[in-house]
């Protein structure tokens, strides 16, 4: 029979073995816990970043939504016509008519501005109305000048000189060099 040393040796050995194993296979295992945290980090800020991203595009269609909302009070340089004849259909409809004297710009080129000239004829109730329609009107608009005078023939006549917001005419942004 072997001895009891010689016992408690064989199983030394193997036990410093056994811890032995057991500490390099931690320290891999500790190893591979730490890149799948730093894995995870990086994915986690990923996730923000495309979070981040996708906030902002909402907030952009957002913004472009009410960049149009607010567009819509200012005449385009290319809708000029239209405006004019926008005002013009006013007066048939409150029973008077309305002739536009006057075109002109101003302002500066970012923020442009059309200065027109009206005359309004018609019963007075009519002139009134016309006038509360244009100044009403869905645009940047404000009367900087308003006459209201009698004609021999009875009939009213108001002239109004407007100040109308206008839009510049769209420019792209020059590309980027790299």
């Amino acid at each position: 029979m072997k001895s009891p040393s010689a016992h408690f040796l064989a199983a030394l050995v193997i036990g410093l073995l056994v811890a032995g194993c057991y500490g390099v296979w931690y320290s891999a295992v500790s190893h591979k816990s730490q890149q799948v945290a730093d894995l995870q980090s990086q994915i986690d800020d990923a996730n923000k970043n495309v979070n981040r991203i996708a906030s902002a595009r909402a907030a952009l269609a957002e913004i472009a939504n009410d960049e149009a909302n607010v567009q819509s009070y200012f005449v385009p340089e290319t809708g000029v016509v239209t405006f004019i004849n926008t005002l013009e259909a006013l007066g048939p409809v409150e029973r008077s008519t309305v002739s536009v004297l006057s075109v002109s710009t101003a302002g500066t080129p970012t923020q442009p501005l059309l200065l027109l000239s009206l005359s309004i004829t018609g019963t007075f109730d009519a002139v009134m109305r016309t006038i509360g329609a244009v100044e009403y009107a869905p645009y940047d608009l404000s009367i900087s000048k308003l006459s209201v005078t009698q004609n021999d023939k009875g009939s009213w006549q108001a002239n109004i000189s407007l100040t109308v917001g206008s839009a510049p005419t769209a420019t792209t942004t020059p590309a980027r060099t790299k």
